[in-house]
């Protein structure tokens, strides 16, 4: 198990600290499946969302994750649509901070306003990309950051695995984290 720790680890050195959406110069399956794995907002919620869930433990492992790559995709045919939304990159900073404080905190919340939460935050970020991927190949490059979605989320399960016994500080380490980056995107 500890090649799941490396991986994680991995994926946060690779990932540059840039701007949340530097655009996509080259096209295709493989340039939306590394958009997650380079963009800081999108490697940091993609991880929350998994670990989130696999804190919640029983559907919610599922459920969650589910919804969000569901609702991103609605979100980027909407963006892809033409829809924009005004100041989308404090909306996804916001959204970095508020998962890395439910990684923080253990609320027991509704699992309706858990979806709900994961939804919008889904929301925001797949109209991002679909408003910057509309006069691109956007279908492809979509579908990879889908796969790139959903493996991350399977990542962030794999983090919160009862099986690998991690401290329950690594959440709130990660959270913590989180919040400070989310506020360093908000802030840049």
């Amino acid at each position: 198990m500890n090649i799941i720790r490396f991986a994680a680890l991995g994926l946060l050195a690779f990932s540059p600290l840039a701007f949340a959406h530097p655009g996509h110069e080259s096209q295709g399956l493989v340039a939306g499946f590394m958009h997650p794995l380079t963009g800081l907002d999108h490697l940091l919620v993609m991880l929350a969302v998994g670990m989130w869930a696999g804190r919640i433990g029983g559907a919610a492992r599922w459920q969650l994750p589910a919804t969000f790559v569901a609702v991103m995709a609605l979100g980027a045919v909407i963006g892809m649509a033409g829809y924009r939304l005004p100041a989308i990159e404090t909306l996804l900073a916001a959204s970095v901070m508020a998962l890395g404080a439910l990684l923080v905190v253990s609320l027991r919340l509704p699992r309706t306003l858990q979806a709900g939460l994961v939804a919008l935050f889904a929301l925001f970020h797949g109209i991002a990309h679909g408003s910057e991927l509309a006069a691109s190949q956007g279908l492809a490059v979509m579908l990879g950051m889908l796969a790139a979605t959903a493996l991350l989320h399977v990542l962030g399960l794999a983090v919160s695995s009862r099986r690998l016994q991690l401290p329950e500080m690594v959440h709130s380490v990660f959270g913590c984290t989180m919040v400070v980056l989310g506020a360093w995107l908000l802030a840049s």
